[in-house]
C-alpha cells in the first residue's frame, strides 16, 4: 500500500507484539472506593451525591437563599481566577503548610462547619474529623452538628479541632456547650455572626425539609431509587443535633427560635473572656466590620457570606480580599497576631485572613 509515494509494508499481526499494550485493571470490589476513584473533580462528587441522595437532603446541602444569586456569583469568582506562573524557580522542595492560630496546618485548607452532616454521609462529622486529621488540616464542628464534641474528639484525638458557635438566646447554655468543647480539646472557637435570623432557603421550603426528614408521598417516591440512603438513615442512630435538644420543625424555624439576634460587637469580648483558646469571627462581609472585630481582640476573621445561604446578593468574599490585604498592609496591628502568625511580608505563606464560601 502506498501513501504519498511511500510504500508501507504490512504483516500479519502477532499476539506477542500486542500483549505489552494490553493492561487489564485489577477488579475493584469496593463500590464506594470505585466511585471515589472515578471522581476526578468536586463536580463529579456532586453528581454522585445528587444521584444517590433524596432531593430534600441534597437541596439542603447544595442550595442557597432566595434566587441563589450570591452562590452563582461566588462560583463565577473562582472561575474567573487567573494564575500567573513564574518559571525557572527551584521547586524541588515545596512546603504547603505553616502555623495557623498557634498550631500547624499541612495544607491551606480546613473543613468548614456544616450542620446536619449525616444527611449526606452516614458517618457525618466522625468521618470528616478523621479525614481532616489524616490530612493535617483543621476540622470545624458546627453547633448544629450530628456528632457531639466528645464524639469528634474521640474520633480524631490528634487532629486540629475547631468548634463553631451559634449564640443562643439562652447564653448559659451556649457557654456550657463552649466549655464542653474546651474540655474536649478544641483549640479554636469560630463565632458565626451572620445568622441573626434564618435566610430564605426556598429549596427547603418547597421540599418541606424538616428535622428529622419528613416522610410524605413525594419524599417516598423520590426515595424509591435511593434505597441505600434510606437504609443508612433507618439502620443508624436517629438524625438529630447532637449538641442540642431534638427539634421537629424546619431548620429556618429552629434558627429563628433558638438563635440570639441581639448579638453585638461588645459580646465578642465577653465570649473571648470565657474561651481559653483562639477566637475567630466567621461571617465578615465588609472591611469596617473586619476592623471592628479585630479591635475587640479576636485572633482571626473568616470572610464569608455563608455560601449565599443567608442573604442573597451578599458580597462575594473573594472580592473582599484585595481591600483586606491593602488594609492589613497599612495597619498591621489590626490584622496580625504574632502568637499565631508572622507579621505581613511578601511571602505567600504569611496571610491568615482567608475567604470562605
Amino acid at each position: 500500500m502506498t501513501y504519498g509515494g511511500t510504500v508501507v509494508k504490512r504483516r500479519v499481526p502477532r499476539i506477542h507484539d500486542l500483549a505489552p499494550l494490553i493492561r487489564f485493571r485489577t477488579p475493584r470490589l469496593d463500590r464506594v472506593q470505585r466511585r471515589l476513584d472515578d471522581a476526578q473533580t468536586i463536580h463529579d462528587l456532586r453528581r454522585i451525591a445528587k444521584r444517590r441522595t433524596p432531593r430534600a437532603a441534597f437541596d439542603y446541602t447544595d442550595g442557597a437563599a432566595e434566587d441563589e444569586i450570591s452562590l452563582g456569583r461566588a462560583r463565577q469568582a473562582f472561575r474567573d481566577i487567573e494564575f500567573h506562573p513564574t518559571i525557572l524557580r527551584d521547586v524541588s522542595n515545596v512546603a504547603t503548610g505553616w502555623a495557623v492560630l498557634g498550631g500547624p496546618v499541612a495544607l491551606p485548607f480546613a473543613i468548614a462547619p456544616t450542620g446536619f452532616t449525616r444527611l449526606m454521609h452516614t458517618e457525618g462529622e466522625i468521618a470528616g474529623a478523621r479525614v481532616a486529621a489524616a490530612a493535617g488540616i483543621p476540622f470545624s464542628l458546627s453547633t448544629l452538628g450530628t456528632a457531639s464534641v466528645e464524639e469528634v474528639a474521640a474520633a480524631a484525638p490528634k487532629g486540629r479541632r475547631w468548634f463553631q458557635l451559634y449564640m443562643w438566646r439562652d447564653r448559659e447554655r451556649s457557654m456550657a456547650l463552649v466549655q464542653r468543647a474546651a474540655d474536649a480539646g478544641f483549640d479554636t472557637l469560630l463565632a458565626t455572626v451572620d445568622v441573626p435570623v434564618a435566610g430564605a432557603r426556598l429549596r427547603d421550603a418547597r421540599n418541606g425539609m424538616s428535622i428529622p426528614p419528613a416522610l410524605t408521598l413525594r419524599t417516598v417516591l423520590n426515595a424509591v431509587p435511593r434505597a441505600r440512603w434510606w437504609f443508612d438513615l433507618l439502620s443508624t442512630e436517629p438524625l438529630a443535633f447532637a449538641s442540642l435538644d431534638r427539634w421537629s420543625g424546619t431548620v429556618g424555624e429552629y434558627l429563628d427560635t433558638m438563635f440570639d439576634p441581639s448579638l453585638t460587637f461588645d459580646d465578642l469580648e465577653w465570649i473571648k473572656a470565657q474561651w481559653p483558646g483562639k477566637l475567630v469571627v466567621k461571617g465578615i462581609q465588609t472591611l469596617d466590620d473586619a476592623r471592628a472585630a479585630v479591635d475587640r481582640g479576636v485572633d482571626g476573621i473568616v470572610l464569608s457570606n455563608h455560601g449565599g445561604r443567608q442573604l442573597d446578593r451578599a458580597p462575594v468574599p473573594f472580592h473582599l480580599l484585595p481591600s483586606v490585604a491593602r488594609d492589613s498592609a497599612t495597619t498591621p496591628r489590626s490584622w496580625w497576631t504574632p502568637a499565631s502568625c508572622p507579621a505581613p511580608t511578601s511571602s505567600p505563606q504569611s496571610p491568615w485572613v482567608r475567604a470562605a464560601r
